[in-house]
């Protein structure tokens, strides 16, 4: 797990949800802290407005949750943006729905686990430190180009925020 200056902790033998909110699917994965995944799930991003939507990712993270039958100490989400630092609220372009959605607290709430929400393509960065083709490197750039394009970038080993968490 990473700490929030993206530097990977010491493997402690537990496990962790992952979840992918995309313009076009939804995503949800139990991770094993070495990068292993244990199981995993997919969903097409749709639903009857804001809940609906928020339903369909809760229906997701159940049943994969539920494949897996492992506990979990944490969940982390990556989500398109623009949203607040630290993803309290989101409003990702190509969700419609979701402008201004409470989507951490209600995910914490929910699932009663520490839960961290940020921006995909800054998550996608902390992957590529850890496990991916920036493992070892200090000073890198990710992107994603999918249903939308973005960036995350890490300098001296620390993953960069912005003034308002969308850098």
């Amino acid at each position: 797990m990473s700490s929030p200056d993206g530097v990977m902790s010491p493997s402690d033998g537990s496990n962790y949800l992952a979840v992918d909110i995309g313009g076009t699917k939804l995503a949800a994965a139990v991770v094993a802290d070495d990068g292993r995944i244990l199981g995993q799930g997919r969903a097409p991003t749709h639903g009857s407005g804001a809940e609906g939507l928020f339903s369909t990712l809760t229906e997701l993270v159940d049943s994969t949750l539920a494949e897996v039958g492992a506990p979990v100490v944490a969940l982390g989400v990556g989500c398109g943006g623009p949203m607040e630092l630290h993803g309290e609220s989101v409003s990702p372009l190509n969700i419609p729905q979701w402008r201004e959605f409470r989507l951490r607290s209600r995910l914490a709430e929910r699932y009663e686990l520490p839960t961290f929400v940020d921006n995909d393509a800054k998550a996608l960065a902390l992957g590529e430190g850890w496990l991916g083709a920036a493992q070892g490197v200090d000073d890198y750039l990710s992107m994603v180009v999918s249903t939308g394009v973005g960036g995350g970038i890490v300098l001296d080993g620390t993953l960069l925020d912005g003034a308002a968490g969308n850098a």
